[in-house]
């Protein structure tokens, strides 16, 4: 395998660069995305546990808003919620902007990734079809093995270019779909705080 990248030569470096970090974003955002650190199940019921008791203070929310990132929507709209229904929606809705900014952190980056690492492979290809036909040009295209391993070994940063992308590819689409998820989930569960909020107001 390592005779095989080095044959790549110095293209091949930004590729396993990108592939480096490919990984590493990956394993980073499965761990913060996880549902016990995004939206803590208890979180809701303990909130409106504390409402109800007419315990929930300035520095329990200050705690909720740091707990986590539905913690942080929902201190949001309580602080919103003496100014109507209305004012709190919009609050919620507001830091879900901000929460969703995070959860999408470094996203953009293995997008990135995902778009240049075929063109940076295609550019190692394109050099060493270069070398190829500067070679065809000296020795003249009697002895055709010299070529044939010149363009196999230009082939090579292609297909490394292509092994990093589409599996980087495929993980972006699936943490991005993960992130709607969950917005989807707390936005949910933040419009159901605010009917009961209101509505007890109500009654």
């Amino acid at each position: 395998m390592f005779e095989i990248l080095s044959q790549g030569g110095l293209i091949m470096i930004p590729i396993i660069i990108c592939s480096i970090l490919s990984i590493a974003i990956i394993a980073e955002r499965y761990w913060a995305l996880r549902q016990s650190a995004v939206q803590p199940k208890e979180t809701l019921p303990q909130v409106w546990l504390l409402i109800k008791n007419n315990q929930l203070d300035g520095a329990k929310l200050k705690e909720l808003k740091k707990e986590s990132a539905f913690g942080q929507i929902l201190s949001a709209g309580i602080t919103a919620s003496k100014h109507g229904r209305e004012a709190m929606k919009d609050a919620i809705v507001e830091s879900g902007t901000h929460v969703a900014h995070e959860l999408e952190r470094f996203l953009s980056l293995l997008g990135t990734i995902v778009a240049i690492t075929p063109l940076i492979g295609l550019l190692g290809t394109v050099i060493g079809m270069i070398e190829v036909f500067g070679q065809l040009v000296i020795v003249g295209a009697g002895d055709a093995t010299p070529l044939a391993g010149g363009i196999q070994k230009a082939l090579i940063t292609t297909a490394a270019g292509l092994s990093v992308a589409i599996p980087a590819l495929i993980f972006h689409r699936a943490l991005q779909r993960k992130v709607d998820d969950l917005l989807i989930s707390m936005e949910q569960a933040s419009t159901k705080l605010v009917d009961a909020i209101h509505t007890e107001k109500d009654e």
